[in-house]
């Protein structure tokens, strides 16, 4: 009979320890920001993409609009640069007379940072591009974005073709 005498007390401790334990690592578990960082991580990346897209798609039938859209997507020194631009940018794309569409097929984020709000990312795009008067053309090329997270979410800022043999 002694010896069950300790068997209730020491199933007690190990109850206690365990229920420590669990309790310990869900709080560590909730407050860990590698959770946080990999939500900041999939909101760039979903952005990310939709913004290559639109940045990699134009119609000259509705250049303005489209334009608009590009800005809408862009941020900083990009905004700046299409915003400075913008009569000189429609009067060329209506002369070239070109209907691009982009088509992210793959993309990943490649950097994060949190605390900043950047992230960059690497994207493939399948453009086809369908002039006026001639077949469309279908391009398969790579992208690497800089994004910023602003109040309205994020934003391109800087957007540049890696060249195929090249790592971005």
């Amino acid at each position: 009979m002694k010896i069950f005498a300790w068997l209730a007390p020491a199933t007690a401790v190990l109850a206690t320890a365990a229920a420590g334990w669990s309790g310990f690592t869900w709080w560590q578990a909730a407050h860990d920001d590698g959770v946080a960082r990999a939500a900041v991580r999939e909101e760039a990346l979903r952005a990310g993409r939709t913004a290559v897209a639109g940045l990699t798609t134009l119609d000259y039938r509705q250049a303005a609009p489209g334009y608009q859209h590009w800005l809408d997507l862009s941020g900083g020194p990009l905004h700046d640069e299409l915003a400075a631009d913008r009569q000189g940018s429609l009067d060329r794309i209506a002369q070239a007379r070109t209907v691009t569409t982009g088509k992210v097929t793959d993309a990943a984020v490649t950097e994060v940072d949190t605390g900043a709000g950047t992230a960059k990312l690497i994207a493939s795009v399948e453009l086809v591009v369908a002039p006026a008067d001639g077949d469309a053309v279908t391009k398969r090329n790579r992208f690497q974005a800089d994004l910023t997270r602003g109040p309205d979410g994020w934003r391109v800022t800087g957007l540049g073709q890696v060249p195929a043999g090249e790592a971005p």
